[in-house]
């Protein structure tokens, strides 16, 4: 086998990646086992690898090589991985690539002197050893009221994220009285979506006791038509974080309905809030959040795709002042076909024009990013596109720059900052929105796009609306239950 970074020649490529598959086959059970016996997650440079196929993480791989400029492949990771295995390590997460390129650069530079890869990682990891403090004290219950678009990827995100059931669970869903089958429909576009693809995973459905039982995880099902004429202890449900992904309430009034509720304990709003409620962009002012919150929200997913870039940019080079134009893809508000709506435009065919609208997307970074503040304007085209949008960024900087700085810059934000899980980056020459469905990160900054003239720019965002906004939706729940988890590298 080969076990050197050396390219093959043309006729080995095939021989070549059947040997990393085999790697990769080889490596699948032993991150399901950290992963669902000793709560470790794996990762790739912020890519999560539990429950994941062979090419995805065969593709994992290759981003890294790609956009990180080095030779890690699954010659180099599987070594890693099978030493971190045989250490006793319970609740945390690990990230695969960081440990086995901090490896490699090992071995280059001490040459003879290089340690082999069980003391390595050994070494590198003897903090998070004998660990067996859980990251939250009592496992979190979760309800989700509404299950639409949005309530219905958060379940995905949720169960997908079960581990060992020690840390967080979704127990419930509410929703309005609906009429016969309801259940089955339910669950029919919960398996099955057309944006996202099938669920990885089995359902089933338990008429009589209305209940969901996804990968093992029962879920309740409670019909109600006020968040406060639920008594959730009836269900075993107590102190439940309820995430509000209907928009129906948008202040502290409203969404303070829920936590009448016996069995309530705190409330996240899936969308922008009103008043003076807390809007939060994870990773930009998550410092904001305080354990005696009881009501937060989690701003729109055009703030939390732009917010991130924006925060960074004008750290380093200073914006002067901006102007964001988002194309954004059209949602469950707009009509399919022309028909009455309250809403300028928005009465027009959604699947026949694009549709020019507004957006409060960029007076509201100003609440993540204060010192932005009257230094932004924004407007949005709706597209007929069902998901994935852009967010185009033309913007005054206090400096001159260059397009090559300005790319590396950002490059390196997204491989080696704490905004790792908000930022991404593509050198794809032929992006196109489809490629980021069901992408992670809050926003992906399209390197070839971007445009710079001195002290002017265009920075290109393309951003998954609804997934990508999920997974910052998923690290405030994680937040606000108070799981606080051990990682590597330290630092993110």
């Amino acid at each position: 086998m080969n076990t050197t970074n050396e390219r093959p020649d043309v006729e080995d490529y095939f021989d070549d990646w059947k040997q990393r598959e085999a790697l990769v086959q080889e490596m699948i059970p032993v991150i399901g086992k950290l992963f669902n016996r000793q709560n470790i997650g794996i990762y790739i440079y912020g890519r999560p690898l539990h429950n994941r196929s062979v090419t995805f993480i065969m593709k994992s791989h290759r981003f890294v090589r790609q956009v990180e400029r080095n030779e890690m492949s699954e010659f180099e990771s599987h070594p890693v991985l099978m030493a971190l295995s045989k250490l006793d390590l319970c609740h945390a997460n690990i990230d695969l690539g960081k440990l086995t390129v901090r490896f490699m650069e090992h071995q280059g530079s001490t040459g003879q002197g290089a340690k082999d890869v069980d003391s390595f990682v050994a070494e590198e990891l003897s903090y998070l050893v004998g660990n067996q403090q859980s990251p939250i004290a009592k496992s979190q219950d979760v309800v989700l009221y509404g299950f639409g678009r949005i309530g219905r990827l958060m379940a995905r995100l949720l169960i997908e994220r079960t581990s060992t059931g020690e840390v967080m669970r979704l127990r419930a869903i509410v929703v309005r009285p609906g009429g016969e089958g309801d259940l089955n429909k339910r669950a029919s576009l919960f398996t099955n979506d057309s944006v996202h693809g099938a669920f990885q995973g089995t359902l089933r459905v338990d008429e009589k006791r209305k209940c969901l039982i996804a990968n093992g995880n029962v879920i309740q099902v409670i019909y109600a038509n006020s968040p406060d004429e639920i008594d959730y202890t009836e269900y075993g449900i107590d102190d439940a974080l309820i995430i509000d992904n209907t928009g129906t309430w948008r202040d502290e009034k409203g969404l303070g309905l829920h936590l009448k509720s016996k069995g309530a304990g705190k409330v996240l709003l899936t969308a922008p809030g009103k008043g003076a409620l807390k809007n939060i962009v994870y990773g930009i002012n998550d410092h904001e959040m305080h354990p005696e919150d009881k009501i937060l929200t989690a701003a729109s997913c055009t703030t939390n795709a732009i917010a991130p870039v924006l925060k960074v940019v004008n750290d380093e080079f200073g914006i002067n002042r901006g102007h964001i134009e988002t194309v954004h893809a059209y949602t469950n508000d707009q009509n399919l076909i022309d028909n009455y709506h309250k809403g300028s435009r928005r009465g027009r065919s959604a699947a026949l024009n694009m549709v020019l609208t507004e957006t409060g997307a960029a007076k509201a970074v100003v609440k993540a990013v204060p010192e932005l503040e009257g230094k932004l304007t924004g407007n949005a085209i709706r597209v007929p596109v069902p998901n994935v949008s852009m967010a185009i960024m033309t913007l005054s900087l206090e400096r001159e720059t260059s397009k090559e700085e300005l790319n590396e810059f950002l490059r390196k934000i997204a491989l080696h900052s704490n905004l790792q899980n908000q930022i991404n980056y593509t050198q794809s020459e032929d992006a196109v929105s489809s490629d980021f469905v069901g992408s992670r990160e809050a926003g992906i900054v399209d390197s070839n796009a971007t445009i710079v003239n001195g002290k002017h720019c265009v920075l290109y965002l393309w951003y998954d609306n609804e997934f990508g906004y999920c997974c910052q939706v998923g690290r405030m729940v994680y937040k606000m239950a108070g799981v606080d988890y051990l990682s590597y590298p330290e630092e993110i």
